[in-house]
């Protein structure tokens, strides 16, 4: 008879724990680009990776990290992407309450609200900018010659950035409050004051200048 061996039933070490973050977020890379450093022995290779990270409902942010292999790198932009989360208005209709313009170094992009029905109308990093976020139609705009995906991408968050919260908007809005009776009354008492006292110094003057 075959002796039969028993194999030993280790614990699942991800029993229990909560599922993680990252499953809350879409990524997405922007770029990848080798770097070197110089040292005194010559020059180091690393890898630098731009995440983007959103989760589609008006968080949206961007990381960058380096390493000596490219996952190393990527782990690091997302560590720095979360860090770097902001929150983005937007309206009902899925798009910006006004047009905007963001810049970072060299790079200008312009953004606009667009129409239901028309989608995202973007190229490059600012359409993956705006889809994490969670836009549904907006028009944007690269006014700059510049093609650093990087750079692009920061200047489309500075330009959310700036774009106001509509809570706040609509309470800068509001029409003052009206103001009570007395407070009229007591307004038209002293319209009336200064109207009586304009004539009295006017014959002063005139008396003045025929006394000379």
């Amino acid at each position: 008879m075959a002796q039969q061996i028993k194999q030993k039933k280790f614990p699942d070490r991800n029993q229990g724990r909560s599922p993680r973050q990252d499953q809350e977020y879409d990524q997405k890379v922007l770029d990848i680009a080798r770097v070197a450093r110089v040292v005194a022995g010559g020059r180091r290779f690393s890898f630098r990776a731009s995440i983007a990270l959103g989760d589609k409902k008006g968080k949206v942010g961007i990381g960058v990290g380096k390493g000596a292999d490219v996952s190393l790198a990527i782990n690091k932009a997302v560590r720095q992407a979360k860090k770097a989360l902001i929150k983005v208005p937007m309206t009902d209709a899925g798009t910006l309450p006004y047009e905007i313009k963001g810049k970072q170094t060299g790079s200008v992009v312009l953004l606009k609200p667009s129409r239901r029905g028309r989608g995202i109308i973007a190229g490059g990093s600012v359409r993956v900018i705006c889809g994490l976020a969670g836009y549904k139609d907006i028009t944007t705009k690269i006014l700059s010659r510049s093609t650093n995906k990087l750079n692009i991408a920061l200047a489309t968050i500075n330009a959310l950035k700036q774009v106001k919260d509509l809570s706040s908007m609509k309470s800068n809005s509001r029409r003052p409050e009206l103001k009570s009776g007395e407070d009229k009354k007591i307004e038209v008492k002293d319209k009336q004051k200064k109207a009586k006292i304009k004539p009295k110094e006017e014959k002063q003057k005139i008396n003045s200048k025929e006394i000379k």
